[in-house]
């Protein structure tokens, strides 16, 4: 790990579980990883992979009364916000740490017009008039480039396109120039172009507010094209985690080695057969206490019986020491 002077926020040890029928299932497993100021980290990984949840419960706005935060440390500027009351974390929530959601209509109220969404932002957290959030909303608008800003905050969600609210969506996580900004896969619902407008904009508006980013995504292109650092997640663990660079040039764990052939290239020849991981994640109620990979790919292995460790196999380069996953790491130890 970094040293945590230099950290503005680091997860130890998460666990996060959920009530359900066939009781309390737990869906992040001893998650830990770092923020580094001004960096930008990637969690990658499939649906269901416990990527969300594990943002959520940095916020602690997980699904009530069923989420559970069971157990870890979540370090935010060097206090743990875990501990934190309702009051304090409503003011961390939006002032302190931005979310820009998933999905965009979601998030917008679709009863209110996109001014009064923006202003209240500002009203909450700096306690200011009216006018004075009004014009500030206006000028946030402006900064994530709405065109005719104006008229767009007597709009309302759904008289904007996709592209259009997912903008709106980043202006209000960044409204109060965040510390910390929580991107949950912010161009899933978007086409190519928009998308690739997002991410310009987000690593503009990153460089001028020198704020740090989690980027969560299942995209590997996001990850190389966004992200320092990346966590790649599997079955509510951490797998492997290490610099975007090492990830894309050293992959050392199956699931990571799985991801990043999937990927199509100018190489893959027309019409072929896509790259794929058999199978699928498990269910919360059936994942293995051993190696959930094994697990997936039908091993029956030690590896299946007891967690593996999580060892630094080389400097900065953290993997799941699965046997059977990590078979060429041997030499590296």
């Amino acid at each position: 790990m970094n040293d945590s002077s230099e950290n503005i926020l680091e997860v130890d040890k998460l666990i996060t579980s959920f009530e359900t029928d066939r009781g309390l299932q737990r869906a992040v497993d001893q998650v830990s990883f770092v923020v580094p100021e001004g960096k930008t980290v990637g969690i990658v990984g499939e649906s269901g992979c416990g990527k969300s949840v594990t943002a959520m419960s940095i916020v602690r706005l997980l699904p009530q009364p069923a989420g559970k935060i069971l157990g870890g440390h979540v370090y935010f500027k060097g206090h743990d916000i875990l501990h934190a009351n309702d009051a304090e974390m409503r003011a961390i929530r939006g002032g302190e740490i931005g979310v820009i959601f998933q999905e965009p209509m979601a998030a917008l109220n679709p009863v209110h017009r996109i001014g009064r969404q923006v202003a209240e932002v500002f009203r909450l957290h700096q306690k200011i008039s009216k006018k004075d959030a009004w014009d500030a909303a206006t000028e946030m608008l402006k900064l994530v480039r709405i065109p005719a800003p104006e008229k767009r905050m007597m709009d309302y969600p759904h008289h904007l396109s996709g592209g259009m609210r997912q903008r709106i969506v980043i202006a209000l996580a960044l409204a109060c120039r965040p510390s910390l900004v929580i991107a949950d896969e912010p161009t899933t619902a978007l086409d190519v172009t928009v998308q690739a407008q997002i991410l310009d904009l987000m690593e503009r508006l990153q460089s001028e507010m020198k704020m740090s980013i989690i980027m969560i995504t299942h995209d590997l292109g996001v990850i190389a094209e966004t992200c320092d650092e990346v966590v790649v997640m599997y079955a509510g663990r951490v797998v492997e985690r290490a610099s975007a660079e090492e990830i894309f040039a050293n992959p050392l764990h199956a699931y990571t080695k799985g991801l990043l052939n999937s990927i199509p290239t100018l190489e893959t020849p027309s019409k072929s057969v896509l790259n794929t991981i058999p199978g699928m994640v498990a269910s919360l109620a059936d994942h293995t206490h051993g190696c959930r990979f094994c697990q997936r790919m039908g091993r029956k292995t030690g590896g299946m019986r007891e967690r593996p460790g999580f060892a630094e196999v080389s400097p900065g380069h953290w993997v799941e020491t699965c046997p059977e996953c990590t078979s060429n790491i041997e030499h590296r130890t």
